[in-house]
């Protein structure tokens, strides 16, 4: 009995059970559905939320304080215009004189001041004489009317001109008289201007000390008189 047992053909049967049986262990211990183990080396997430930082407040700029100029205590100085004709001089010198110094003055500065006017030399002999006038101070052309009434021993002239000369600095004395306290100022013109005294002005600004613009209109008389106003 034995030895049919151990025949050949008995033991590759034997043989195959053996392994399908070891097959079937085998996929039953790799499908199994239990919780891998809580000591693992892989980290359970964080659940924990980050609270988000308040940004930082931005900085205001601040109002700088500017410092007042000064409120001018004395009346524009009036320009000392030299050369003055002896007063046997030639009546068209003197006449040319008279008109180039109150150009000046109304200006408010001393400068070189021409005046032309063709046929002023024929205006010593008697009778009224019309004539067309140029002034021409620093630079700054503009235009004249001259009538002189001569008579045998003596005569009178008339100038006039719808434009005037004006410094500068003089229409800024002009405004700080008008606003104490300001900062600052400036004026839409050249440092010499030739203006209509029938126009609008100048216009001007006025910074105050709390840093706020103010405009103004300083308006030109023919003789250099400057009224200010504020600007609507």
């Amino acid at each position: 009995m034995l030895r049919g047992l151990l025949t050949p053909g008995h033991t590759r049967f034997g043989l195959t059970v053996f392994v399908l049986s070891a097959l079937a262990v085998f996929l039953l211990a790799g499908c199994s559905d239990s919780e891998p183990d809580a000591q693992s080396g892989t980290p359970a997430p964080s659940t924990s939320a980050t609270a988000p930082s308040t940004p930082a407040p931005i900085p205001t700029a601040s109002t700088p304080t500017l410092t007042p100029l000064p409120t001018p205590s004395k009346p524009w100085p009036t320009p000392s215009v030299k050369g003055e004709p002896a007063s046997d001089a030639p009546l068209a010198q003197r006449i040319r004189f008279a008109i180039a110094k109150q150009a000046q003055i109304a200006a408010g500065k001393a400068a070189t001041t021409k005046v032309s006017c063709p046929g002023i030399e024929d205006a010593e002999k008697p009778g009224t004489h019309n004539l067309t006038c140029t002034v021409t101070y620093a630079g700054k052309s503009y235009p004249g009317k001259l009538t002189v009434e001569a008579k045998q021993y003596s005569a009178s002239y008339k100038f006039t001109s719808d434009s005037v000369a004006i410094v500068k600095p003089k229409v800024i004395d002009a405004v700080l008289r008008t606003v104490p306290g300001a900062a600052k100022v400036t004026c839409t013109m050249d440092n010499v201007a030739v203006v209509k005294h029938t126009s609008e002005g100048i216009a001007c600004d006025a910074t105050t000390t709390e840093n706020a613009v103010q405009p103004y209109k300083a308006q030109i008389s023919g003789n250099g008189q400057i009224l200010v106003t504020k600007a609507s």
